[in-house]
């Protein structure tokens, strides 16, 4: 079988990169359960697990692979077992949230996506709260967030409920479509191309399969209805993969969450009305209580912003990890991030440098 790994988002950029590693072969990660995964390569698919060294120098969850990522294997068939996962090249964008736990601890939800497609359904889902959380880590992933409103047909209040998310979605793209009657599938499809990824992200039974299904032309998700007296959705999706879509373009298809912690976000950005209030206040370091001459207490009094959104940045502020992490520790965890860790960075760099000599 010989695959076209452009098909699968193959850039020059991450060619470029894996010609440092001599007698391994580039594939991107298609599927992950627990331990072991699924990588494309150019001779087809292949099931795969990290190699000691790798995992050994892993000093977080983060540094492990995850869907999307492109990563360097030693071997291209099954004959001889597992490939092995042997390097992580360095991702363009990372979605991460706060794994499960008390511990603070990243899991990366997917890689290398260019949009990522926040689902939100027209009824008892409907949060503009939980919007403002999946906007933070969307906008710190440094993919393009959009909005995806489903199951437009439920919704007998759409022009409102549009009012209230342009509070808190500035600068990102609204769509609204129903299951049932096709409509705003042509949107989405707008933003889909030729070797670009996107990843669908939300809450269980807001209609990301259905979504997935109608992009591929088949049903090869499960789908299943949501329950009628609270509008909660049942989990269809178990495991992150990475679909190709036949008339182009690579899908990101994630379980869904039903609680979004945040690990590391991008709060200047999702709330940027308030930042730009705040600039106003009298004082530089002024907390936003009883400080005379506070601009954020005279906006909300003035009904130009909510007490709820504000309350809401203090929330998120107060739950973003970088409060609890000193200066070794967030360049240490970039690193993870983006690079796969210290090691792996200063190889790239070495190679950048040998590139430019030469």
């Amino acid at each position: 079988m010989n695959i076209n790994l452009k098909d699968y988002g193959l850039t020059e950029r991450f060619e470029q990169e894996s010609t440092m590693y001599d007698d391994l072969f580039i594939a991107r990660v298609t599927e992950q359960h627990r331990e072991l995964y699924k990588v494309v390569s150019k001779c087809g698919e292949i099931d795969a697990s990290v190699s000691g060294k790798l995992a050994y120098s892993a000093d977080s969850p983060t540094a492990f692979p995850a869907v999307g990522d492109w990563v360097m294997i030693d071997r291209l068939d099954g004959n001889s077992g597992n490939a092995i996962i042997h390097h992580i090249l360095r991702r363009k964008s990372v979605l991460t949230r706060q794994a499960a736990g008390t511990e603070y601890t990243g899991q990366v939800i997917a890689a290398n996506i260019d949009t990522i497609f926040i689902c939100m359904s027209l009824n008892a889902d409907f949060n503009i709260r939980r919007i403002e959380r999946y906007l933070t880590i969307t906008w710190d992933s440094m993919a393009t967030p959009v909005i995806v409103l489903t199951k437009s047909d439920l919704c007998d209040d759409l022009p409102q409920k549009l009012d209230e998310l342009a509070s808190v979605s500035m600068g990102v793209d609204v769509i609204y479509c129903s299951s049932e009657n096709g409509n705003g599938y042509e949107a989405i499809s707008a933003y889909i191309g030729q070797g670009k990824t996107v990843a669908f992200v939300g809450s269980s039974g807001v209609g990301k399969s259905t979504l997935i299904n109608r992009l591929m032309g088949r049903d090869v998700l499960a789908t299943s209805a949501i329950r009628e007296d609270d509008a909660k959705g049942r989990h269809t999706t178990t495991y992150r993969q990475l679909l190709l879509l036949p008339n182009g373009g690579i899908v990101v298809d994630t379980p869904g969450m039903r609680e979004l912690q945040i690990y590391t976000g991008n709060l200047s950005k999702t709330f940027e009305d308030i930042e730009e209030i705040a600039t106003r206040c009298r004082f530089g370091n002024c907390s936003h209580g009883a400080e005379p001459g506070c601009a954020i207490r005279e906006a909300i009094k003035n009904g130009t912003l909510s007490e709820k959104r504000f309350e809401s940045y203090k929330k998120l502020q107060r739950e973003v990890l970088y409060v609890g992490l000193n200066a070794r520790q967030l360049e240490n965890e970039k690193l993870n991030r983006m690079f796969g860790g210290k090691g792996e960075m200063k190889q790239f760099k070495k190679h950048i440098k040998d590139k430019s000599n030469i």
